[in-house]
Formats: C-alpha cells, sequence, structure tokens
C-alpha cells in the first residue's frame, strides 16, 4: 500500500493543518508488546539520515512507513515494533528532524505548526512542548513529536523562532502556541 506524498506546509493554512493532524492515524505501537526479536541494524543519524546496515536508505516512502512503527521505550532506547516483533533501532539524537515552520496570529494568539523531515505535522502546544537543551556547543532546540519521541529543531527553523520572538519583544525570549508558552532562551 503506498503512502501518500508528505503535503507541502507552506500552501497550508492552520485549519488544513489541524484537519490533517486529526486525520492522521497513526498504528497502536504503544499497545503492541511482542518479545524482542533483536538488532535491527538500523541507525537514524543526528542529521535525520536512516541507515539500515550502513547504507542510507533512499526511498523517503520507506523512511516514513518505518517511522510510524517507532516508539521509545521506558529505559529511553527506539524500537520498530510491530504486533509480532520489536526490533532495537540506534538513534544519534533524535528519531525526527524540523525542517520547515509556519506560523499564524501574534503573542497568546500565536500557532506554530512544522513539518517533519518524514514529512509529519506537528503543532506545538501543551502535548507537543518546544524545549531547550544547553550543550556544549550551544542550544538545542527540540519538539515533542508523540510518545517521548522528539525532533530536533533545524538550525534556520530556530533562527526563524528566535526571530519572531525578537520581534514581538518577548521576555523572556519565547513564543506561545497552541495556548501555551515556549522560552526559546534556555531559561526554562
Amino acid at each position: 500500500m503506498p503512502m501518500d506524498p508528505p503535503p507541502d506546509l507552506s500552501s497550508l493554512s492552520l485549519t488544513d493543518i489541524a484537519r490533517l493532524l486529526a486525520e492522521k492515524r497513526l498504528p497502536p505501537v504503544e499497545k503492541w508488546n511482542p518479545d524482542h526479536c533483536g538488532d535491527s541494524e538500523m541507525r537514524i543519524a543526528r542529521d535525520g539520515t536512516w541507515f539500515h546496515q550502513g547504507s542510507p536508505i533512499g526511498r523517503e516512502a520507506m523512511v516514513r512507513l518505518f517511522s510510524t512503527i517507532l516508539r521509545r521505550e521506558a529505559d529511553g532506547s527506539f524500537v520498530l515494533v510491530t504486533p509480532v516483533e520489536k526490533l532495537s533501532i540506534e538513534v544519534e539524537d533524535a528519531p525526527f528532524i524540523a525542517v520547515e515552520l509556519k506560523s499564524e496570529g501574534e503573542g497568546r494568539e500565536r500557532t506554530l505548526a512544522f513539518r517533519l523531515n518524514t514529512g509529519d505535522l506537528v503543532s506545538a502546544g501543551p502535548d507537543n512542548a518546544i524545549r531547550i537543551r544547553d550543550m556544549p556547543d550551544g542550544p538545542h532546540p527540540y519538539l515533542h513529536v508523540r510518545g517521548g519521541l522528539e525532533a530536533l529543531v533545524s538550525r534556520s527553523v530556530y533562527y526563524e523562532l528566535i526571530n519572531l520572538a525578537l520581534d514581538e519583544g518577548a521576555d523572556p525570549v519565547g513564543l506561545w502556541s497552541g495556548g501555551a508558552f515556549f522560552p526559546l532562551d534556555g531559561s526554562q
């Protein structure tokens, strides 16, 4: 069964995005508890590239499909899970990358929507928080996607967020989305 191509975020209104998010049905991976079968020999690199046995997976549809059965375990590890098997997968940082931003509204009325490298759409809010982790090489922004899975916000998208916050003069530097405020300067 072929997967639909990912949506073009720039051509969608926030109403369209909300509708697509409501229609999105992911496999119920949180309900599947098969025995661990081994290692998938797959890795998700820090830049979001998926590898199998050391070679990049070139088919976007395959990456999108695998991303729908990805789960984070209670111990922090990652697995690909189906009703009958569970395989380990190495994730170097976050399994997704937020590569595009759409912002509508201002201040408390703002909504921020992100397109991930897998084509998925995520709207920031109380259930999909933006947080900053201070790392030795500077701040790293993350967006909660689902079930303990996060997207690393790409540098260009982070700069867009910072510019929006600076233009609004927020103190602390941050933005509202979906009724929640997200500091962007690491002050959380």
